[in-house]
């Protein structure tokens, strides 16, 4: 596995000019910016991730669904890569396999290559992204899809990133905030949510929108048909790109895993998940048309892995109880059970990837691992500086929800009783959201209050 340590980024690379290193003394940094996009839907049927009860392959395309990547370097220095990918979410190694084959072929560093996902719960299932979701066993024959599909989407994902580093050519970046409010709190009526809809523009040197990234706190789960599309968040993609053409609009997901679409899941109603793209295109359409921040700056990258222990383990006589009562956590049991019976050791910890790019002092992107509740992105807007602060969740790795300590002390779905679909043994420990807090400030000296 490529290995997860983590630095401030290096800027003498063996592939790129060294010599560009001096102009980072400039107060305004000139950007290079390239654009890649890959189709990613499979041209056969596949299990859908998100929703445990659609047992079946898929049953056609509502939409097509994509990898993007942004590649933003400063006059010839080490680009950073962002890759946003229609998916509910993917593991590191996966991520790490690409961000290898960037460093063999261009020598970019792990720490500056970046996955932000979708979250789409009508979007195919790939390998170790919440395994044990149907709780039963998947048939060969539908394995063998999962994981066709799992090499197809590296390799998508390295061709979309070689088509943005191909493409960098002299871009100006500008980014504000707008507000949507269709996010609701699904755990509690009336509970906290995130409207923040930050957009990022990049315009070429004519001052034409060559791309656009928003995000926005909200769960992608108003379609729950088998159907592949990327719900609201592609319906957003569709309706921004038609609105600018010749323009890439990229979606990503912010701490919204305790908030959903106030429509509810509605199964195949399309023209709702199309109403809540368009208004998020809308929105996203007057912030462009405003007066944005400009994004200046050296670029840095920093990337760390922290651990997050779980809660005592259960014993084996536990374990088989649980295995023999059945259900999501019987299933789980059967799992954990059998990995104890080929010899291997359970997680005693979840490790956990942070990861950061600054730019000089105009922006700080931080990007989250797993399913961030909003309490994250609140108290960290209130902690540091929210005119330079944009949360990225469900980045890098989907290997659980991250609950806030409200949310442990709360418990149920979003607090802990998720984790049989995880494959997790245990529950995380309190005193994880400090942790997480800790290492945020840490990587954003620069936007303390």
């Amino acid at each position: 596995m490529y290995k997860r340590c983590v630095v401030l980024c290096c800027w003498v690379v063996s592939s790129w000019s060294a010599a560009a290193l001096a102009d980072n003394s400039a107060a305004d940094m000139a950007y290079e910016v390239g654009v890649g996009q890959v189709d990613i839907t499979p041209a056969y049927p596949i299990r859908l991730n998100g929703f445990g009860v659609r047992r079946e392959e898929s049953e056609g395309v509502t939409q097509r669904i994509w990898a993007k990547v942004l590649a933003i370097r400063q006059r010839g220095a080490v680009p950073i890569v962002l890759i946003t990918v229609d998916n509910v979410g993917l593991r590191m190694e996966q991520v790490d396999e690409v961000a290898m084959r960037l460093h063999a072929k261009h020598g970019i560093p792990r720490e500056r290559v970046a996955l932000t996902c979708s979250h789409s719960h009508t979007t195919p299932k790939v390998n170790g992204s919440a395994d044990n979701i149907f709780s039963q066993p998947i048939p060969p024959a539908h394995q063998a899809h999962i994981d066709q599909y799992t090499r197809e989407l590296t390799d998508s994902m390295e061709q979309a990133a070689e088509l943005a580093l191909g493409d960098l050519q002299p871009a100006s970046l500008a980014w504000g905030v707008g507000r949507v409010g269709f996010a609701r709190n699904r755990r509690t009526a009336g509970g906290p949510v995130d409207h923040d809809l930050p957009v990022l523009a990049v315009r070429d040197a004519a001052g034409q929108l060559r791309a656009i990234y928003v995000s926005y706190a909200c769960h992608c789960v108003t379609l729950s048909h088998n159907r592949i599309s990327n719900d609201w968040a592609g319906f957003a993609q569709e309706s921004l790109q038609a609105r600018f053409p010749g323009c890439v609009a990229l979606m990503s997901i912010g701490a919204g895993s305790d908030s959903d679409p106030s429509s509810g899941v509605t199964g195949d109603k399309v023209d709702v998940a199309a109403a809540q793209g368009e208004e998020i295109a809308v929105e996203a359409a007057r912030v462009l048309a405003g007066t944005l921040r400009p994004v200046t700056g050296p670029i840095q990258a920093q990337l760390q892995t922290i651990s997050l222990p779980l809660n005592p383990l259960p014993t084996r006589a536990a374990w088989e109880a649980m295995a023999a009562a059945g259900g999501p956590e019987g299933y789980n049991a059967q799992t954990q059970l059998a990995r104890l019976d080929r010899g291997e050791s359970l997680m005693t910890a979840v490790a956990y990837p942070i990861q950061s790019f600054t730019f000089g002092d105009s922006l700080h992107m931080v990007f989250l691992a797993g399913e961030v509740c909003v309490d994250y992105s609140l108290r960290l807007k209130q902690e540091l500086d929210a005119q330079r602060l944009w949360i990225n969740a469900y980045s890098n790795d989907f290997g659980c929800y991250i609950p806030s300590e409200r949310l442990v002390r709360e418990g149920g779905y979003g607090g802990g009783a998720e984790i049989p679909y995880f494959a997790l043994p245990a529950t995380l420990a309190a005193g994880l959201e400090q942790r997480i807090i800790d290492e945020v400030h840490r990587q954003a000296p620069t936007i303390k209050k």
